[in-house]
């Protein structure tokens, strides 16, 4: 029960550091008359598809390797990892057999997850979760940490363990803009 407490704490806290920021200075940096110089070499350090996922499901030792493979190798490299971290975590696939309300089991779950992008639909609707559509992709009113704490804990129909399924968290504090940048104005 501890470790349960503690992932969610994680997963709440992932949330608020996601979502919160103080930067309100609303400065931009100055672009040449060319935009952004993309030449050099880069290398990849960090990446998030999906908001808490990295933060759950992989361990201290791995985060490194986790942030700088690319996502089509992910599955293969901690696949099992995040299936060992979800039966050990989670009630709800504590049996052989378990499923979430997608219908997948620990291994098609944790195959789903450990793929860390943000899938897109190009012609359908943009959502993490919309009682029909699934991960085609996040609108900013999406309450994507309930979604995902309902795929862990909530079992084939999102009844089980309803203390750990959902963040509480029911929307933005602040309206969202109806047009570009969408986002809501800060405070």
């Amino acid at each position: 029960m501890k470790n349960i407490k503690t992932i969610v704490y994680a997963l709440l806290i992932s949330a608020v550091a996601f979502n919160c920021s103080n930067d309100d200075d609303n400065t931009t940096t100055p672009q040449g008359p060319t935009g952004i110089d993309f030449s050099g070499t880069y290398t990849q350090d960090d990446q998030m598809g999906r908001p808490a996922v990295n933060t759950v499901f992989v361990s201290a030792g791995s985060k490194n390797s986790f942030n700088t493979t690319i996502p089509s190798a992910q599955d293969a490299a901690f696949q099992s990892m995040f299936e060992t971290n979800l039966t050990g975590l989670s009630p709800a696939f504590a049996n052989p057999g378990d499923q979430n309300a997608l219908g997948q089991d620990a291994a098609a779950f944790t195959s789903l997850l450990a793929t860390d992008v943000l899938n897109i639909s190009l012609d359908g609707t943009t959502t993490f979760y919309d009682g029909t559509n699934v991960l085609t992709g996040r609108a900013l009113a999406d309450d994507v940490i309930t979604v995902e704490l309902l795929l862990i804990f909530g079992g084939e129909d999102f009844t089980e363990n309803p203390a750990l399924s959902d963040d509480h968290v029911d929307g933005n504090d602040k309206t969202f803009l109806s047009s570009f940048p969408y986002l809501a104005s800060p405070f």
